[in-house]
């Protein structure tokens, strides 16, 4: 970006993100997440007769499920909130000497900014009360848990911005629909769906295709990292060893997942700044 393009990418940023501050969805985002997360870390030894909290390492494998459905709902709701252009004002805003890309990319910076302190409000929350109850052993794979819903959030907003590309005010609803139908079509109907196939197939394609769905589903890719950067190869058994086997171990592994988030990124950026270039606002 030119030093030109700067200067109003940065406007643009700066203001998503007070809008956004000024959210109540926002903050009850950060809410109800952080409240989640103490529950998350007290309900573990509950269900096995204890009681206290869970210690770093135990709380982080059980928020990954949390984090896979809550991150990726709020971040399509609030982006597809955010983004929908307002009649009257976008009409300003994209009449002004400055590429359309410059002004959306800037938008999705303020947003991913005030989601991504929304969540570390809600992790800071519960792990500094960890940390006084169970000391920090584990911590790096509870910080490893926030990389993931930062990787959550950067895919959905990218997946909000491809839905409300050029939209107007007046679909909003239908906008909010859409990004509702996509987030139960990635967390839940996808794993069904697949899940429903292999059970009619043989082992050997049956266990190709979950491995490759482990990969091209966005919410199932950060879901196999995760488990594995936290429990290594035992994380899903000798299902772990067959999907090590397909990528040629750890690294090639590490490679397939990292570039399916990185497409899932900038693959519905791209369509979303394609719509919005040809829309008439």
């Amino acid at each position: 970006m030119s030093r030109i393009g700067r200067r109003p990418f940065w406007s643009c940023a700066r203001e998503e993100l007070t809008l956004a501050v000024r959210s109540r969805l926002l903050l009850i985002f950060a809410v109800v997440f952080g409240v989640l997360a103490l529950l998350v870390a007290s309900s573990g030894y509950i269900l096995t007769g204890g009681t206290g909290l869970q210690d770093f390492s135990r709380t982080a494998a059980s928020l990954v499920e949390l984090v896979l459905l809550v991150v990726p709902l709020a971040s399509l709701v609030i982006g597809v909130t955010a983004l929908t252009p307002e009649a009257g004002s976008a009409e300003l805003l994209y009449s002004q000497p400055v590429g359309r890309h410059i002004i959306l990319a800037g938008k999705l910076a303020g947003l991913m900014a005030a989601l991504v302190a929304a969540e570390t409000i809600g992790f800071g929350a519960s792990g500094v009360v960890l940390f006084l109850r169970t000391g920090q052993a584990g911590v790096t794979g509870f910080l490893g848990v926030m990389f993931a819903a930062v990787v959550l959030t950067a895919v959905f907003l990218g997946v909000a911005a491809a839905i409300t590309g050029g939209a107007t005010s007046h679909r909003r609803a239908r906008s909010l629909a859409t990004a509702l139908a996509v987030w139960f079509a990635a967390v839940v109907l996808f794993d069904v769906a697949v899940l429903g196939i292999a059970s009619w197939l043989p082992s050997g394609p049956a266990s190709r295709l979950l491995i490759v769905s482990a990969i091209v589903n966005p919410v199932d890719a950060v879901r196999t990292a995760t488990l594995m950067a936290l429990e290594g190869t035992t994380a899903f058994g000798a299902a772990s060893l067959a999907f090590l086997r397909f990528t040629h171990g750890a690294t090639g592994a590490a490679w397939w997942l990292a570039t399916s988030a990185f497409i899932w990124v900038a693959a519905p950026l791209a369509i979303g700044m394609a719509r919005l270039s040809r829309r008439d606002i």
